[in-house]
């Protein structure tokens, strides 16, 4: 069977008819430390509606980062139950799992993680390298992405010919390339200056009102405060879930 058939099965049509693209249930990560046991998370519930902007904060081992794994399917919880866009992860093999990865999640990172030797337009088009996109549709689509962040005239430069910021909108465009229907993004302004991180998190505001649906990680709480709800995390537990506008 196809992969695409395939990841069509095991979903819940009550989730995707409420719009819910993220529910966990009771979601539980717990790592065996030698004759002790660490929880992560500790039972964390929540529901993501498609075009909410969240962010999600806490302290140095508050579970924020562990949260952000399992929301996009890079590692896997001990207990509970996660469904993304209706499907219930856990029945998912491998291959599933890589699809959804590359078409259902665009993931933005502190450190840009862009190839130092390919042109920007050539790092926005990975992704569909990988799920075997043809090549002119490829460039079509990856020069629009550039577009969307304003770095039209920038797509042939590599990396170390780009500023941090420019870097960060070649590593949101790669993000967007799919269409994906979640952007995450992992601490995105922690490697640049505040002037930049200021127009990096306008970026978002504006992905936002075309429709993504954002979850930022972050501890920044001028960050957060772009969002329009915030999850905070405290022991592996929701100390708090408040929506900001």
């Amino acid at each position: 069977m196809a992969i695409e058939e395939s990841v069509s099965q095991n979903f819940r049509q009550d989730l995707v008819d409420g719009g819910i693209v993220i529910q966990t249930e009771d979601l539980w990560k717990t790592y065996e430390m030698g004759s002790e046991r660490l929880h992560a998370l500790r039972g964390v519930s929540i529901e993501i509606r498609k075009g909410e902007y969240v962010a999600i904060m806490g302290p140095s081992g508050s579970g924020k980062s562990t949260l952000m794994n399992l929301i996009g399917c890079l590692d896997s919880p001990s207990q509970g139950n996660y469904w993304l866009a209706g499907r219930l992860v856990s029945q998912l093999d491998d291959d599933e799992l890589a699809y959804i990865r590359n078409r259902e999640i665009g993931f933005v990172f502190q450190t840009f993680n862009l190839l130092a030797r390919a042109t920007a337009l050539h790092n926005v088009e990975l992704p569909m390298i990988y799920n075997g996109t043809p090549s002119e549709e490829r460039v079509d689509r990856a020069k629009k992405a550039l577009s969307q962040v304003d770095l039209s005239e920038r797509m042939m430069h590599r990396p170390n010919e780009l500023s941090g910021g420019q870097r960060q909108r070649v590593a949101i465009a790669r993000a967007l390339v799919n269409n994906p229907s979640i952007l995450l993004a992992d601490e995105p302004t922690g490697n640049l200056d505040s002037a930049t991180g200021e127009e990096i998190m306008g970026l978002f505001a504006r992905l936002h009102e075309s429709g993504n649906t954002i979850i930022l990680v972050t501890h920044e709480p001028d960050i957060a405060s772009h969002a329009h709800r915030t999850i905070r995390l405290r022991d592996g537990k929701i100390e708090r879930d408040e929506r900001t506008r």
